[in-house]
C-alpha cells in the first residue's frame, strides 16, 4: 500500500516552543480526518528534523503548507516522498 512521507529539516528550533501548540492542533486536524498516520521527530545527533506518514500526497503537502512550524521557520525545508509499504501487521 502506498503512503507518503513528509520529511522536515530543522530550521530555527529556538522558536519551536512558541509554535508547538498550534503545530499540534494542525496535526490533530489531519489525524481526526484519518489522513495522518504517524508524526514525530527523528532522534539523532544532531537532530535532523521530523517525519510524518500520510495517506495521500495532497494531504501531506496541505499539512506542510499550513503548518505553523513551516510558516514560522522552525522547519527550514520540507519534501514529500512516495513510500511503498512492504510489511503490514
Amino acid at each position: 500500500m502506498t503512503k507518503y512521507l513528509l520529511i522536515y529539516e530543522n530550521g530555527d528550533l529556538s522558536s519551536a516552543p512558541t509554535h508547538f501548540s498550534a503545530h499540534r492542533e494542525a496535526w490533530n486536524t489531519f489525524v481526526q480526518r484519518g489522513v495522518l498516520i504517524m508524526i514525530g521527530p527523528v532522534v539523532s545527533s544532531p537532530v535532523f528534523g521530523a517525519l510524518a506518514v500520510f495517506t495521500t500526497r495532497e494531504d501531506a503537502e496541505a499539512f506542510a503548507k499550513s503548518d505553523p512550524f513551516v510558516i514560522h521557520g522552525v522547519v527550514s525545508r520540507w519534501s514529500v516522498a512516495e513510500w511503498k509499504e512492504a510489511l503490514t501487521s
